[in-house]
């Protein structure tokens, strides 16, 4: 398993930390890992999946109008 911190995780994604939280409290993305006292990180396939997902959602019919 790999463990991937904050500087990677921004590498792959373009949200703050701020939004990433809300998005973890809501349960919309993967759960970060306690690795420390001060330390936190997330399980890289895990995040790779919810990205592929996210991907996958642009090819889908948008209900709302333009």
């Amino acid at each position: 398993m790999r463990i991937i911190d904050w500087k990677q995780l921004k590498e792959l994604q373009p949200y703050s930390r701020q939004h990433i939280a809300r998005l973890e409290k809501a349960g919309k993305w993967p759960k970060r890992v306690r690795l420390g006292q001060n330390r936190v990180g997330w399980v890289y396939d895990e995040v790779e999946a919810k990205l592929t997902e996210l991907a996958s959602l642009r090819d889908v019919p948008n209900d709302t109008p333009e």
